[in-house]
């Protein structure tokens, strides 16, 4: 289910009202409304937010904060618009534009791995809209390497790897992933997607896709590595952005672990706003999740408490349990609480599983 939070925003009266029907029909989402109309400014209601500069300053803010743009109005808006803040196809927001009359829906940009597509199909499931998906393996219907990759938390090592794997999967040649043992989800070994076929590890020749936490020898077109790690954090309130990731930078080079290895930054449900942790979170593109003090504490094991925390908190100890939460069973703590400036820190190591299901 789409969780992302979305901005739209609209031209004209008709748009307006179609904008204010999709808002109505993603009820339960994180929708922000916005208008860019002289002749609506008397008209609109207090939900909607009237664009007072341009429209790409607007896109060029919503972007940096990593939301998802729908356009409603003409697909040339949307093109002028988002061109000065296009950045890195693995990063990029959403973009997505519809028709005003609500006919149509055409992501535009971030179709896999920002998820334009799937959105468009939420969007046409719930409003009826034909979502017109461009994407040259979603047309096909042959595997899509960087869907797969987020779909299971795998890091893109070599990004040019893509649309090699990809070419190779449109021209109708059959893709060998090699996939380091004991991570395939148990029950899937017969659902591989088309044009796919499994090979041994490590590749004993060549082997177009590679899934492992360490790279093999041998010839790969792409190497997936997977984010098994979690970092653990709490800190005191208005920590500096700075402080916060010059502590989570070294931790990791101490334990030899590259930041696109890091699968999510984990604290206490107060921290969700907590702007260091937001900031950490927008900028290198990795979740940041939270609980709940008593869904920590309920987390069985040794941990370095302190009676300070848990009055302050509602629990003896936040990174640790944080970090091993997140993880999910079978996650073990590989650096235990460390405190430095007001920050505590811990990371886990998760158990990581890949799945071929599609859906």
């Amino acid at each position: 289910m789409w969780d992302r939070k979305l901005s739209m925003i609209a031209f004209t009266p008709k748009g307006i009202e179609t904008e204010r029907q999709l808002a109505g029909a993603l009820r339960g989402l994180q929708v922000e409304l916005f208008y860019k109309c002289l002749a609506m400014r008397e008209k609109v209601t207090e939900e909607f937010h009237e664009v007072a500069g341009s429209v790409s300053d607007w896109a060029g803010e919503r972007m940096r904060a990593e939301r998802a743009l729908v356009f409603v109005g003409a697909g040339g808006i949307a093109v002028r618009a988002v061109a000065p803040w296009i950045n890195d196809k693995l990063q990029d927001s959403p973009v997505l534009v519809m028709d005003e009359q609500g006919k149509y829906v055409i992501p535009l940009l971030a179709g896999h791995v920002g998820g334009a597509n799937e959105l468009a199909r939420v969007i046409g499931e719930r409003t009826g809209a034909i979502p017109v998906i461009t994407t040259a393996t979603d047309l096909e219907g042959v595997f899509a390497v960087d869907l797969f990759a987020k779909r299971n938390a795998l890091s893109i090592v070599n990004r040019e790897g893509i649309a090699r794997v990809s070419a190779k999967a449109l021209a109708g040649k059959e893709l060998a992933l090699s996939l380091e043992p004991g991570h395939l989800l148990t029950g899937t070994e017969s659902g591989l997607p088309r044009g796919l076929r499994l090979t041994g590890y490590p590749p004993s020749g060549r082997a177009d896709i590679l899934v492992s936490a360490k790279e093999c020898a041998g010839e790969t077109l792409l190497w997936l590595r997977p984010r098994e790690y979690v970092i653990g954090m709490g800190c005191k309130k208005g920590k500096e952005f700075a402080g916060i990731e010059a502590f989570i930078r070294r931790e990791l080079n101490r334990l030899g672990i590259d930041r696109n290895q890091v699968y999510a930054l984990a604290s206490l449900d107060r921290k969700r706003e907590e702007p260091g942790f937001v900031r950490w979170s927008r900028e290198t593109g990795i979740p940041f999740v939270t609980f709940t003090a008593e869904e920590l504490e309920r987390m069985e094991g040794n941990f370095h408490g302190s009676d300070f925390v848990r009055k302050q908190t509602g629990v003896d100890n936040v990174c640790e349990r944080a970090a091993l939460l997140c993880c999910g069973a079978g996650g073990i703590l590989i650096r235990e609480k460390c405190s430095e400036d007001g920050m505590t820190l811990a990371v886990a190591k998760r158990e990581w599983r890949v799945d071929f299901d599609e859906k």
